[in-house]
């Protein structure tokens, strides 16, 4: 068993940003184009490299940022590549199967484990979750719970990153994530997490995986096509699919939760944002539809509180708990099924719910704030 003491403890401001290395690269005789090199790859490969400050960072404008945006639309266009490596039944039902599978683990590892601890596993789980999550190419798992914890205290307010309420559908849905302002990861949101330097690192490093991913389908299909020719596929084929197609698609449908699912669905809970419930999106997501009863109960692992609402994710994790991967599943408080609350819902207990819900949500939980919580 880990014991806190033993843990890596909570960086301080910067601490997670050595630039010492840079100042070697700066050294007589290393001036001029090595040392230029030497910064753009610190600045492209380490998250934790801003020479400049992390709080002068944050601080910046929150706008679209070229460096940031321009990796998105190539992503895209490499897509057009399907052109080139045609298709197969296989590179097809390897991308909606990888599709569901990572759309998985942002929903029930980056989401409900990371960012709000519904459940509980051991420390060694926990590193296999982080590493399927960077499988999505959606940053690390700390710089993700970060912003999410952020997002549950502020929702639809003027200091929410990505409110399409407040900035449109668009800013909501793309903009925020290429702004420069939100690139760092903020340490002080998740010090439960960062007492594990093997988070820290791949959070810092988030890039490793996904590169390993990608080569290890190319390779794959390059063995496929010279071992069960009749399947079709091969190493471009199957990393365009596999990769590049199935990674664009989850990146949209993983940020429908940000930006339609708090304009497009029904309102079960009165919260003080304008979370939406919406079975569409709870398909494609495999659960995260479920928007408003998730912001007015964020710490249970179920987002479908009825058997209509159909929760994947949810079920998965049961059987992950059969199977003892997974323990100690947070339920769905009796207050959620004990009344029918509207917008429209005043009364005095109404009222007083409301502002305990809105004080809860932009504080971090009990679980979220503890860094002596053990994790075996």
């Amino acid at each position: 068993m880990t014991t806190a003491s033993s843990r890596t403890p909570l960086p301080k401001e910067g601490a997670l940003s050595p630039n010492s290395a840079s100042s070697l690269a700066m050294a007589p005789g290393r001036q001029g184009v090595f040392a230029a090199i030497w910064r753009w790859l610190k600045d492209t490969l380490d998250n934790d490299y801003y020479p400049e400050g992390l709080s002068a960072v944050r601080q910046g404008p929150k706008t679209y940022h070229p460096s940031h945006l321009v990796p998105f639309i190539l992503l895209h266009v490499a897509c057009l590549g399907v052109f080139f490596v045609g298709w197969s039944w296989f590179a097809v039902g390897a991308a909606l199967l990888l599709y569901c599978a990572r759309m998985f683990a942002i929903t029930a590892f980056y989401h409900r484990y990371f960012s709000h601890r519904t459940y509980e596993t051991s420390r060694l789980m926990q590193w296999v979750f982080a590493i399927w999550g960077l499988t999505a190419v959606q940053k690390g798992p700390l710089w993700w719970a970060a912003h999410h914890r952020q997002h549950h205290r502020l929702s639809d307010s003027e200091q929410d990153l990505h409110s399409p309420i407040q900035r449109g559908f668009w800013w909501s849905h793309l903009g925020w994530i290429t702004c420069r302002a939100n690139m760092p990861t903020d340490y002080q949101q998740v010090p439960d997490w960062c007492r594990f330097p093997e988070l820290v690192f791949f959070n810092r490093f988030d890039w490793i995986v996904p590169a390993l991913f990608g080569s290890c389908l190319w390779l794959t299909g390059d063995w496929l096509a010279s071992t069960w020719p009749a399947l079709g596929t091969n190493g471009p084929q199957l990393f365009v699919w596999g990769f590049l197609i199935s990674t664009v698609v989850l990146f949209h449908g993983t940020c429908t939760i940000n930006s339609l699912s708090h304009l497009w669905g029904k309102r079960r809970y009165h919260t003080p944002d304008q979370s939406r419930n919406n079975g569409i999106l709870a398909l494609i997501t495999l659960g995260e539809g479920w928007h408003n009863n998730h912001h007015r109960f964020p710490g249970c692992v179920r987002q479908g509180f009825y058997w209509w609402e159909i929760d994947i994710s949810y079920y998965v994790l049961r059987l992950m708990a059969v199977f003892g991967l997974v323990w100690n599943l947070h339920p769905v408080p009796a207050l959620a099924y004990a009344t029918v609350e509207t917008d429209s819902a005043t009364s005095p207990r109404r009222a007083m719910e409301d502002r305990s819900t809105e004080s809860a949500l932009r504080r971090p939980s009990d679980r979220e704030r503890s860094v002596s919580q053990e994790v075996v």
